[in-house]
């Protein structure tokens, strides 16, 4: 586990649960005004950090000096959902040992939140890495406070750019087998499927609404992309469940 000279982190037991709430309530008082109170009072929170346990995909931490807890991590699928360190211990190194953590944890990426009024948290995730998302007018939350939506990679540097085309590309690979899915029905329907059966002026038509919609692309570029994309969505249909092989056999 990370470990500073007099740092332990360890994953929290249900045992630990009403010491890292009275950690996280200090931390929030002490937080103030740059942090809200907290909407809950302090029994609904003692009931929430012991039901955080039982939820699948979470994930808490404790950071210990000899047996006192002075931090607290808490880690909910790709989200950091909360990060404490003892008010009286900050600027120590607690915090960016638990961020190190979180990123250990999740080498994919993960998001957060922080209040838009928190500079200093904001400068904080900053340091390591973070980049701003967006920023909402806190609508959504229970505060009812202004934040701001952070994520590690930052999402302007290199692993965070790649990181957002592999999202693009999942969603494109969904799209293409959805278009091939529809063009496998249409072919049942057409009189002449296949190739022979290729509609050249609705095609035209494709092309000259998606340059209506992407122009950075323009409109010859896009009747390439599309020539290929209509060309192997018929061969889908043609041949369903097989896979064609490239000139290497690769």
């Amino acid at each position: 586990m990370p470990s500073e000279p007099d740092l332990t982190v360890r994953p929290a037991t249900p045992e630990d649960a009403d010491a890292l709430a009275t950690l996280y309530l200090s931390a929030r008082a002490a937080a103030f005004p740059a942090v809200p109170p907290t909407v809950h009072p302090e029994p609904a929170v003692r009931r929430w950090m012991r039901s955080l346990f039982d939820v699948d995909g979470v994930e808490v931490w404790l950071a210990e000096r000899g047996d006192v807890p002075v931090g607290l991590l808490v880690l909910e699928d790709d989200w950091l959902h909360s990060l404490y360190v003892d008010p009286r211990l900050t600027g120590q190194g607690i915090g960016s040992t638990l961020l190190e953590l979180a990123k250990g944890l999740r080498p994919g990426g993960f998001g957060l939140w922080v209040f838009e009024a928190n500079a200093g948290a904001q400068r904080f995730y900053a340091r390591h890495g973070l980049g701003v998302v967006r920023r909402t007018d806190g609508s959504d939350n229970e505060e009812g406070e202004p934040d701001l939506e952070m994520a590690w990679p930052d999402p302007s540097s290199l692993p965070g750019l790649r990181r957002r085309i592999d999202a693009v590309d999942d969603r494109l690979a969904a799209l293409l087998a959805e278009r091939a899915g529809l063009t496998a029905r249409v072919q049942e329907l057409k009189d002449v499927p296949g190739e022979a059966g290729r509609d050249r002026r609705r095609e035209d038509e494709i092309v000259a609404r998606m340059a209506r919609v992407a122009p950075s692309l323009g409109e010859e570029r896009l009747r390439r992309i599309m020539a290929q994309v209509i060309a192997e969505s018929l061969d889908a249909a043609a041949r369903p469940g097989t896979e064609q092989n490239g000139p290497s056999g690769s």
